[in-house]
């Protein structure tokens, strides 16, 4: 990992607390456990978090209305809802406040594991070696494809290349094989090496 995320846990229970703060530290995150939902909002005034881990059943607040007050505050935050208590209308709603994931306990360690990697993937919160070369070969290409005057579509019948294709590669959604950068580069008038250069 390039950096660590911050994960916020809110449970009532301090032994759930516990596990989930050893496994979650032990998996190289940066996690800190609140049992008292009335704290959150200051929790998250004081400190950036990327992912909180929300109960839904807790005194003193709801999950759900404590989810309304973060939103309220942050609308962007990734936030993993998990209940012992699932009932369809509390997944509508909490969907509808744009969660991430619903999971219901007991849930399988592995399970949970993955529903965390999958939200730092898909919300961009790590990049990988891998994501940043594609993103740094993309901006390369865009740049020298903008001062040599070429739109996609120029670009793509000079390299036999879809516009689709080209325009995935600018963007980072995917890795671009050698003959493509090959392509790419002979139809820019350079060498391939170039898209390498200060990586």
């Amino acid at each position: 990992m390039l950096k660590k995320v911050r994960i916020l846990i809110v449970d009532d229970d301090p032994d759930v607390c516990e596990y989930l703060q050893k496994f979650l530290s032990k998996d190289g995150y940066d996690v800190t456990a609140v049992a008292n939902p009335t704290q959150v909002l200051d929790e998250l005034k004081n400190k950036p978090y990327q992912i909180i881990i929300l109960d839904l059943k807790m005194p003193g607040m709801s999950g759900e209305e404590l989810l309304r007050r973060i939103r309220a505050i942050d609308s962007d935050i990734c936030i993993i809802i998990y209940t012992g208590y699932p009932t369809v209308d509390s997944a509508v709603d909490t969907m509808k406040q744009q969660v991430f994931d619903y999971i219901k306990k007991p849930f399988n360690i592995d399970d949970f594991r993955a529903v965390i990697r999958k939200a730092i993937e898909e919300r961009g919160l790590i990049i990988t070696p891998e994501a940043r070369l594609n993103q740094e070969i993309g901006n390369k290409i865009r740049t020298l494809r903008k001062k040599k005057n070429l739109t996609l579509k120029k670009l793509a019948n000079r390299t036999g290349l879809s516009v689709s294709l080209i325009s995935q590669i600018e963007l980072a959604k995917t890795s671009a094989s050698v003959s493509t950068l090959y392509k790419i580069a002979s139809a820019l008038g350079i060498k391939i090496g170039y898209f390498f250069s200060d990586i």
